[in-house]
């Protein structure tokens, strides 16, 4: 897999519906959605959030081979999530594992696929929400939601500043380090073959990304001390988020979808 094709945390500008709703809709409904999803037992359920996600990238004109791609950087999550209910849950077993008081059972798959299937409809959500979300309309919306306990110590702002400049650095970090690595192999550096060589082979690309890293973000400091940024005080947008019909119709399909599955978990 190359770096570029990981997607996740990345905009991806189009005239949709879903790209059109205002930011802070777009945070409550994918909570919303997350948070429903972690009461749910049942398999059919989950391929009925899986069927919304697929509708909700048909509404978004969003290529359904970006949600994929964003779920490879987790294999390795998934691989240890469903080994770990194979090989600790009890049931009909299926198999002994030969040396070790280990045995895999018929609900240790069931329960490995289901839980693996419902971390990835997860991601693919989360995938959405920034794929139809600009980083500056994220942190806006946060800032929103944040505004209301600036009266107990809370730095709306800051965190907003924080996470702003995080999510503008993804797409930055990921072109930086396709050019080191890039450079390396020039160099002679192999990123193939076995786990232990694939470990090696992420030093001479880590080093110096955490270089390059460190140098934008002192140049990133000197700019903004050099524009008397303070932060801190009352502050206004330039973009002022504004609910609209739209996003009332969002909220209350989300709802009406929400609440019987809430019933039939």
């Amino acid at each position: 897999m190359r770096i570029r094709d990981i997607t996740l945390g990345q905009y991806a500008p189009r005239e949709s519906i879903v790209h059109g709703l205002d930011p802070r809709t777009k945070v409550l409904s994918s909570l919303f959605f997350m948070t429903l999803l972690l009461f749910i037992h049942r398999l059919e359920l989950l391929f009925v959030f899986f069927a919304v996600v697929l509708v909700l990238f048909r509404l978004s004109k969003l290529d359904f081979g970006l949600a994929l791609r964003n779920l490879r950087p987790f294999l390795w999550l998934f691989l240890i999530t469903f080994i770990l209910h194979v090989m600790f849950t009890k049931g009909r077993i299926l198999w002994k594992v030969p040396a070790v008081s280990l045995y895999i059972t018929e609900e240790g798959i069931t329960r490995g696929l289901f839980y693996t299937f419902r971390i990835g409809i997860l991601v693919m959500l989360a995938s959405l929400l920034t794929l139809t979300t600009s980083p500056m309309s994220l942190t806006d919306a946060i800032e929103r939601f944040l505004s209301p306990f600036r009266f107990i110590g809370v730095p709306a702002h800051e965190i907003a500043m924080m996470l702003s400049i995080s999510l503008r650095f993804i797409p930055i970090l990921i072109d930086e380090a396709e050019r080191i690595r890039k450079a390396q192999i020039s160099r002679g550096s192999r990123f193939e073959g076995s786990i232990v060589s694939k470990i090696r082979s992420v030093v001479p690309l880590i080093i110096p990304l955490f270089l390059s890293t460190f140098r934008r973000a002192n140049d990133l400091a000197l700019a903004m001390d050099a524009r008397c940024y303070q932060g801190g005080g009352k502050r206004t947008s330039y973009h002022v988020l504004r609910f609209g019909r739209n996003d009332m119709m969002a909220l209350l399909a989300v709802l009406f979808f929400g609440f019987p599955v809430f019933l039939l978990r």
